[in-house]
């Protein structure tokens, strides 16, 4: 059987403590190696004075990594340049807050170089290799500069942009055109393969034969494959002792009012300035609700190094603040805004204690809080989802109480929905929601992508030519 080799920017070792430290995409990514053997490799997190290419390997419950340390000069480029604020703006439709840098575009370029000349010796001939997300889009084309032959698939992790979005980054079309040294590349819905398609068929001139399309003797294969959570490991998490602590704490609080919970790294595509303007639009429109509820927002901070996200950091701030100051009294504050982390255990009690999981993000490839929310409920008494529309999990989770983000009225009109909707139809719409949560967990995401990789997924194969017109 193939070994299995997953590059990621950064690499998640096995923890000895409890599986819900780790997110889904860890837990399913540490499943594959063990089951296919290989190694997980990528950046340690590290920085070096210089560049050495020096690995470092551990092996902890089964699961190999392999990981380099890079230099300040390639995180500031690669990562917090290039990966950060010209990728992942442009891909999440903030084109108003996308650099295009010169050296940020060079510094991608010389890091995915160093992956790919230090990983290309550790590859064997029948491995199967599986890059993950936007860090890495060449990484396929540098590994085939390098003789590499091997079957290579890719997974977006975020959404794809329309074209004439795309068309705003200067590289748009060498980068789309690496993809094609990829077999498979996944996204989470239809949409952002649309995107994709759109682009390589009107830009490049790529042909379309079904789910493949083909560009300069090469073929890439295109699936949906929409990412879910351990929803089994998290629903034990929900019932077990850490979440029923969080959970009588959070009810203790509450001193019985409804509580609405939002929990997201703090990032201007989670659109938190909105959802504190549609929750401030609520309590203006129904006054008779205000000491009834309290919005608990959760947001740990991230990429403390880049401007835009200590703007939104300060902005949030400000409006809670200025929420809290125009309509708190002595008993009761409307917000309560918190920047730290949560364990996924103690955060499945704090969901289960929300009587709405406020998910509004103004752009999102998936966001599995939404299901996090939906799986940690109580199936007798089970909170109300509110969700945007622009999440890529809304494909999935129509049950959900669906919302433009944008509009403060239709956020305000949807949390009194919430509130007034009865248990008969609440316990209705869980149970459509979590029904796709247990059928499509992280496990069927992983099975779906790597069966299409490795060619068991009874789908026709690629041609047997298609490793050699990219070497």
């Amino acid at each position: 059987m193939s070994r299995l080799i997953i590059i990621s920017n950064r690499v998640s070792a096995p923890k000895e403590s409890h599986s819900g430290a780790q997110g889904g995409l860890a837990v399913a990514l540490q499943a594959a190696i063990r089951e296919f053997g290989g190694i997980w490799f990528g950046w340690s997190g590290e920085t070096v004075d210089h560049f050495t290419g020096h690995i470092q390997f551990q092996r902890a419950q089964g699961v190999t990594t392999a990981t380099l340390d890079l230099e300040e000069q390639d995180i500031e480029e690669y990562y917090n340049g290039y990966a950060n604020r010209t990728l992942w703006p442009l891909f999440h439709y903030r084109i108003d807050l996308a650099e295009y840098e010169r050296g940020f575009a060079g510094g991608y370029k010389r890091v995915n170089e160093r992956f790919a000349e230090t990983l290309r010796p550790l590859v064997e001939a029948d491995d199967v290799l599986w890059v993950q997300d936007y860090h890495m889009f060449p990484l396929g084309q540098e590994l085939r500069d390098r003789g590499c032959k091997n079957r290579i698939g890719f997974f977006l992790h975020i959404p794809w942009p329309p074209s004439r979005l795309l068309a705003t980054l200067p590289e748009a079309a060498a980068l789309v055109e690496t993809m094609f040294a990829y077999d498979l590349v996944g996204f989470h819905t239809k949409e952002w393969l649309d995107s994709f398609r759109h682009y390589a068929t009107h830009e490049l001139g790529a042909e379309e034969d079904g789910d493949s399309l083909t560009y300069k003797g090469r073929t890439l294969r295109l699936i949906v494959a929409p990412i879910g959570i351990d929803t089994k490991e998290f629903v034990e998490g929900a019932n077990g002792p850490k979440a029923r602590l969080a959970l009588r704490n959070m009810r203790d609080s509450a001193v019985g009012r409804d509580m609405i919970v939002g929990v997201d790294r703090l990032d201007y595509s989670k659109g938190l300035e909105e959802r504190f303007h549609g929750y401030e639009r609520f309590l203006g429109e129904h006054p008779e609700e205000r000491k009834e509820v309290f919005l608990l927002q959760i947001a740990p901070p991230s990429r403390g190094a880049v401007e835009s996200y200590q703007k939104i950091r300060s902005t949030l701030e400000g409006l809670s603040g200025q929420i809290n100051g125009a309509y708190a009294d002595v008993d009761w504050v409307p917000i309560r805004y918190v920047n730290r982390g949560y364990p996924r255990d103690v955060l499945a009690g704090i969901y289960r204690a929300a009587r709405i999981g406020l998910v509004t993000p103004l752009r999102d490839g998936m966001n599995l809080v939404a299901k996090e929310y939906v799986a940690a409920q109580d199936p007798e008494d089970p909170g109300v989802l509110i969700l945007s529309r622009f999440a890529g999990a809304a494909a999935q989770l129509k049950e959900a109480v669906l919302v433009n983000p944008y509009s403060a009225d239709e956020v305000s009109d949807a949390i009194m929905q919430a509130l007034r909707m009865d248990l008969g139809e609440r316990k209705r719409r869980w149970r459509a929601m979590m029904d796709n949560i247990e059928q499509e967990d992280v496990v069927w995401w992983r099975k779906l992508f790597t069966d299409a990789l490795m060619g068991t997924d009874g789908k026709a194969p690629l041609p047997a030519d298609n490793d050699s017109a990219a070497a």
